[in-house]
């Protein structure tokens, strides 16, 4: 037999209790029939009265006994039709109960106007939008992500980044996209600043490293040449060089920005449409891939990307969990300031819930019947006697009280008739 709660044993002791009471009323009602019917030769008049209320409350009793016995077991054992209603018609009762749910609780109708009055997309924002409980949620999102991570295989998903992820992109031709990228780079104008800083950097150099270019000249020169000839000529072309890279690193408009800009104008029109070009491009992009250093950094990127993951997911302080938390906190302020925004997710929670018991209805009911079906016919009628039969004794009591009452009007009667 099933082990029994603390509450379900509360309840067993109060459906006794009630039993015991009910009960009591037929004893008394059995004692007083006895008593009356022994005084009722030769005494008062009364007497009658009270032997017929006393009978016909018996009659009551008994018959409401039997009325709520029948429903869960048959009285006395005997083999009576139409009792031990529960425990013989289980199945049907599940069945009933699953086609009354269905149509009255999973109407879509019924289910759409519930969740519009309830308003779950401002109480979600509302609760969400509490710190302790973007924190609470945070948490939970933090413990899903340490269980997944920790569950998956790590050759497994190294396999899919490698296959899936890596593979995938490799054998995509680079030369198209890379073009259109940097003709859209070069239309926007922000390859500037990188023209920018390497004209900068190559006046910088040619400033700071005048014994180098003094020494090209030299070694350069002739070796009949004079060394103050030498030393001449590097001054001119120091200078010459100076001037240049001065020029193009002020001049927006030089010559040789426009060459690098002409450049690479054309240079992003090979990738996209000479073979020639795409060909090398796919030619750096397979001597990329195969760089020890890359096929390194593949093989350990999950290592890496896990433990980061673990890492945040661990931390209360992370900046990953901080991002999540004010997101869930931002997300549920919008929810109650947003008109729109609530009204969207109402809406999309309305027409999901719709979805679900306008195509599943069928699968929740039988749910149900399946579960009523796989009970115990006993332990089915034991368990719900425990939970209504200390209400149904009240049954037993008041067919005492009122049959005594019905006895006694009927005694009356025929008193005054006759």
């Amino acid at each position: 037999m099933e082990q029994l709660t603390a509450a379900d044993q509360l309840k067993r002791q109060g459906l006794r209790r009630m039993k015991l009471v009910a009960t009591g009323f037929f004893l008394a009602a059995t004692v007083i029939f006895v008593v009356a019917l022994l005084f009722e030769d030769g005494g008062p008049a009364w007497i009658g009265y009270v032997r017929a209320a006393a009978e016909a409350g018996m009659v009551g009793a008994i018959a409401d006994w039997f009325a709520v016995t029948a429903l869960f077991r048959r009285p006395l054992g005997l083999p009576i039709p139409h009792t031990a209603i529960i425990p013989s018609r289980k199945d049907t009762f599940g069945d009933a109960l699953g086609s009354f749910v269905g149509t009255n609780f999973l109407s879509e109708a019924v289910v759409r106007d519930k969740l519009r009055r309830v308003g779950i997309g401002r109480r979600l924002g509302e609760w969400v939008a509490e710190p302790a409980h973007a924190e609470r949620v945070t948490s939970e999102v933090a413990n899903v992500v340490r269980g997944a991570v920790t569950v998956l295989r790590d050759d497994d998903v190294q396999a899919v980044v490698e296959q899936a992820l890596v593979r995938r992109l490799v054998d995509q031709p680079w030369g198209p996209p890379l073009g259109k990228l940097l003709g859209q780079v070069l239309t926007d104008g922000a390859h500037h600043k990188l023209v920018d800083l390497i004209c900068d950097r190559a006046y910088d150099w040619v400033r700071d490293n005048y014994d180098k270019v003094m020494g090209v000249v030299s070694d350069r020169a002739p070796s009949w040449s004079p060394k103050f000839v030498d030393s001449l000529l590097g001054d001119k072309v120091y200078g010459e060089l100076m001037d240049f890279a001065w020029a193009v690193k002020t001049d927006g408009n030089h010559p040789m920005r426009l060459a690098v800009d002409q450049f690479l104008i054309e240079f992003a029109g090979d990738l996209r449409t000479d073979p020639a070009t795409m060909q090398r491009a796919e030619q750096v992009k397979q001597q990329l891939v195969e760089h020890p250093d890359v096929q390194r950094l593949i093989g350990s990127a999950w290592g890496t990307a896990k433990k980061m993951l673990l890492d945040a997911a661990e931390d209360p302080s992370s900046e990953l969990r901080k991002r999540v938390r004010e997101g869930l906190m931002s997300f549920g302020r919008r929810m109650v300031e947003d008109e729109s925004m609530r009204a969207k997710v109402d809406g999309w929670l309305e027409g999901a819930a719709g979805y679900v018991v306008t195509n599943y209805r069928d699968e929740i009911t039988t749910l149900i019947t399946d579960t009523v079906e796989r009970w115990d016919a006993e332990e089915t009628s034991r368990k719900i006697e425990l939970q209504v039969g200390r209400d149904l004794q009240f049954i037993r009591i008041n067919g005492t009280v009122v049959g005594a009452l019905a006895g006694l009007v009927i005694y009356t009667v025929s008193q005054l008739v006759t």
